[in-house]
């Protein structure tokens, strides 16, 4: 059995970093799986209710605190711990490896490999970037009716124009990552 693990969230000014880890069962029905950044809402939604339906899953995540102190490496790393100490307390199955997209792994106590895109070759990573992207998406979007000045809704916290332009206006909002480097608030 292999656990796919992946993130989303790294690139933003704004809010956590999430990360998923998924355990697939056999049968699933791949073809609805894919890098999540190369699926649209509706496509991301309906894989996400498959994999929460069939699959065993983790998710974790990482605050705006945590990656300050951190780094957002780090806080990525820890994000991914969580969702497999997550997907373990629940999932009693041998998992023969895990592999995680990107280059490095994080911190867990079994045959852990990375692989870079692996969000867009492997399965169960791919459902794990699904995942991992709804969740944080559904978080930013709570943001949004918190922080309403900041178009969370609009933008999910990335450096978009938008999102510039009001941390110009409003300075930073409560979940902003204070040691990102905002070159320009044009």
């Amino acid at each position: 059995m292999i656990c796919g693990i992946d993130e989303a969230g790294r690139g933003p000014l704004a809010g956590p970093v999430y990360a998923a880890a998924v355990v697939l069962p056999q049968e699933f029905p791949v073809d609805c799986l894919n890098d999540s950044k190369k699926l649209n809402s509706a496509q991301r939604t309906k894989a996400e209710i498959l994999i929460r339906e069939k699959a065993s899953f983790g998710i974790g995540f990482a605050d705006h605190k945590e990656i300050d102190a951190l780094n957002i490496l780090q806080a990525s790393l820890l994000a991914m711990q969580r969702a497999f100490s997550a997907l373990i307390q629940t999932y009693s199955t041998l998992i023969d490896e895990t592999i995680v997209d990107g280059l490095y792994i994080p911190n867990i106590e079994f045959p852990c490999r990375s692989v870079v895109k692996a969000d867009a070759s492997i399965p169960a990573v791919m459902a794990a970037s699904i995942l991992a992207k709804q969740e944080r998406d559904r978080v930013m979007m709570e943001y949004a009716l918190l922080y309403p000045d900041y178009g969370y809704e609009r933008h999910k916290g990335y450096p978009t124009k938008f999102h510039l332009q009001r941390l110009a206006e409003f300075g930073p909002s409560p979940i902003q990552r204070m040691t990102f480097r905002i070159t320009s608030y044009a």
